[in-house]
């Protein structure tokens, strides 16, 4: 088995002119390709939920306030996945503080970033 079968092969762009790519990886063990969607695309439920509370926040607090990704969810633990994919965007993918401008996140969120 050569070394490059773990290794993304090649980036492809999806159709109608989206900025979102998708990564085309080996599998080893089966000998196929396998479509894996990058960690940055955040699902639209969650860039509406982000965008609200940010507008919330704003309103209340003025154009400084500031958030951290927790913001956005329950003080409970009903919805782990999306948390950890707003986790992830928030830290792995933008290298984020733990506390941001709402008005910043809000223009990121909106810019498809």
């Amino acid at each position: 088995m050569s070394e490059a079968t773990n290794k993304p092969q090649q980036s492809l762009p999806l159709v109608a002119g989206t900025a979102k790519t998708l990564r085309l990886f080996a599998c080893p063990c089966a000998g196929r390709y396998v479509l894996h969607q990058r960690n940055s695309d955040l699902r639209e439920k969650l860039r509406e939920k982000i965008i609200e509370v940010c507008d919330q926040k704003i309103e209340k607090k003025g154009a400084d306030v500031g958030l951290s990704f927790y913001a956005f969810f329950k003080n409970k633990n009903d919805q782990s996945e999306v948390l950890m994919e707003a986790a992830r965007w928030w830290i792995e993918t933008h290298k984020l503080d733990h506390f941001e401008k709402a008005s910043k996140i809000k223009e990121m969120v909106k810019a498809g970033v």
